[in-house]
C-alpha cells in the first residue's frame, strides 16, 4: 500500500508470495501487519494470488534499478536489492492449510478473502470443492486468470504456452463447483485479455460476476507494447522508474484517458445486453452466442463451454 492508493478508491489487496505489505523481516507472512493494514487503508477484499496466467508456476523479479526507496518502503524490502518473489507460498503448503490460512485471516480482518490462479490440472480445483463442502472452510470469492494474461517480463515458453485459456479454464473450474453445489456460495472473477465488450460479456454468461481489466486499462494509460518492462527503460514512462522517461506519463491527462475506457467499456456492455433483449450483461445466457469454427459453421457457446446450469442468468433466477 502506498499514499497513491489513498485517495477514496475502494480496495482489493492482494497477497502474493513475497507477501509485500504484510511481510515478517524474515520475508515471511504476518497476520499482525495486515491486519493492521486493513485498519488503516480502504480496504475491502483480500486475495491470495496462487499464480498469475502469464507465468504460473514461477516467481517474480524486481530488479535492483528497479528497487528505488518509495518502492523498497512501500514493500519493505531494502533498497537498491534484487526483490524476489518466491514461486510458491510459505504460509500453507496444500489445499487443507490454504483453507485454514483463508479462515485465520478472514477471522482476524472481518473481509473476504479469495483467491486467484490460473487452471491446469484440475485436481487441486476438485479438492478444494470437495473440502469446502465437507468442512465448510472455503474461500469467497474465486479468480481464474487465463493463459493469455499479460506481463512485459515473462519467460515465452510460460506466457505463450502454459495455462489453459481463459474459456477453457473458466468454465472447467465452474463446472467443478456447480456439481458440488458451490456456484451460488462463491463469487466468480474472470481475468485475462476480457477489456473489449464482446469479451466481458460471454465470460458474464458463462457465470463471472465481475471481471478484471488489466492490459486495456494500461494501454489507455500510454502503454505501446515496446516490451522494455523488464528493462527499465518503457518509452512511455508507464514501466520506468526513470524520472526522465516518466515524465512522458502525465497523471492528469491519463487518468481522463483511463476514465473513458472504463465508461466506455460499461457503455458498450449494456449496449450489448440490450440487443440480447435483457436489461443487464449479467442475465444474458450463453443461447445468445455461438462459436465459429473457422470453416463456415458454428456450435452454440452452450455447447463448447458445457457446464450445467452455467451463466449468471440462470444462477440468479434459480
Amino acid at each position: 500500500m502506498s499514499e497513491h492508493h489513498l485517495h477514496g478508491g475502494d480496495l482489493v489487496f492482494q497477497i502474493g508470495t513475497g507477501y509485500f505489505g504484510c511481510r515478517a523481516p524474515d520475508g515471511r507472512f504476518s497476520l499482525e501487519r495486515l491486519v493492521e493494514l486493513v485498519e488503516r487503508h480502504p480496504i475491502r477484499a483480500l486475495e491470495i494470488k496462487l499464480s498469475q496466467g502469464a507465468k504460473p508456476g514461477i516467481g517474480g523479479v524486481l530488479p535492483a534499478a528497479k528497487v528505488t526507496p518509495e518502492i523498497a518502503r512501500i514493500r519493505g524490502v531494502r533498497a537498491g536489492e534484487t526483490c524476489i518473489s518466491p514461486s510458491t507460498h510459505s504460509a500453507f503448503s496444500d489445499v487443507d492449510s490454504m483453507l485454514d490460512t483463508v479462515e485465520e485471516i478472514a477471522a482476524a480482518t472481518g473481509l473476504p478473502v479469495g483467491i486467484k490462479s490460473a487452471v491446469g490440472e484440475l485436481g487441486f480445483w476438485e479438492e478444494l470443492a470437495d473440502q469446502m463442502v465437507v468442512t465448510g472452510r472455503g474461500v469467497d470469492f474465486v479468480t481464474i486468470d487465463g493463459g493469455e494474461g499479460g506481463t512485459g517480463a515473462a519467460p515465452l515458453a510460460f506466457s505463450d504456452h502454459v495455462a489453459l485459456p481463459f474459456k477453457l479454464g473458466f468454465s472447467r473450474v465452474h463446472g467443478i463447483f456447480t456439481d458440488a453445489g458451490l456456484d451460488e456460495r462463491i463469487v466468480f472473477v474472470g481475468s485475462a485479455k476480457l477489456g473489449f465488450p464482446e469479451s466481458a460479456l460471454l465470460a458474464m454468461a458463462m457465470g463471472c460476476d465481475l471481471i478484471n481489466v488489466g492490459r486495456e486499462a494500461m494501454l489507455a494509460l500510454g502503454c505501446i507494447q515496446a516490451q522494455r518492462c523488464h528493462t527499465g527503460r518503457c518509452p512511455t514512462g508507464v514501466a520506468t522508474q526513470s524520472r526522465w522517461l516518466a515524465r512522458g506519463l502525465d497523471p492528469h491527462d491519463k487518468a481522463a484517458r483511463v476514465a473513458n475506457y472504463v465508461s466506455g467499456l460499461r457503455h458498450e456492455l449494456l449496449r450489448l445486453a440490450h440487443a440480447c433483449a435483457v436489461s443487464h450483461p449479467a442475465l444474458v445466457t450463453l443461447g445468445s452466442f455461438e462459436i465459429l469454427d473457422g470453416h463456415f459453421g458454428s456450435r452454440p457457446a452452450s455447447e463448447v463451454f458445457s457446464t450445467p446450469g452455467a451463466g449468471n442468468a440462470e444462477k440468479r433466477s434459480g
